[in-house]
């Protein structure tokens, strides 16, 4: 299993969650499975099966997020105010397509290429982190593909306000 990389908010937000699906979601859970069954005939009692598939979704999350936290390693969101870092937006030249876009950099647990949230583990993360405004970067895709973007600017105002994703 790959080791997450996660800053501290990360880690916070992942404790949140699991105290919030151990204290509230679990109780809740259970009681709509002990309503279920009391319902009588559990053969053909859907509402028993769909608060058992729910108490087992909520207690997977819970074990899926414990086991990112005991492998998980901790790093850092600070970067210097010139360069790329965590929670930054960039916006980028692409050479190629003659277009600009604009990604928020992000560790892998809230990337969502669908929101321009890219993570530090993906080639256009790799090869933004630590740049600055102008560089000319080399994107590499894999071993026959790669291509040239140009960081046009940083907004170092982002926040961690992000989901982490699911499993």
């Amino acid at each position: 299993m790959a080791r997450e990389q996660l800053t501290k908010q990360d880690v916070q937000k992942i404790e949140q969650e699991i105290e919030h699906r151990k204290l509230v979601v679990r109780p809740e859970a259970i009681e709509a499975v002990k309503e279920a069954r009391a319902q009588g005939d559990l053969s053909e009692n859907f509402e028993y099966y769909a608060a058992k598939r729910y108490k087992n979704q909520n207690e997977g999350r819970i074990r899926y997020l414990e086991n990112m936290l005991k492998t998980a390693t901790v790093i850092s969101d600070d970067s210097r105010s010139d360069e790329v870092g965590l929670n930054d937006i960039v916006e980028v030249y692409f050479e190629e397509d003659d277009e600009t876009e604009q990604y928020k950099i992000v560790t892998s647990i809230r990337g969502n290429s669908m929101e321009n949230r890219v993570s530090i583990e993906s080639p256009i993360g790799k090869a933004l982190m630590g740049r600055h405004v102008g560089d000319r970067v080399q994107v590499h895709v894999n071993n026959d593909y790669s291509y040239y973007l140009e960081i046009r600017s940083i907004d170092k105002t982002g926040t961690e306000d992000e989901d982490i994703r699911g499993f």
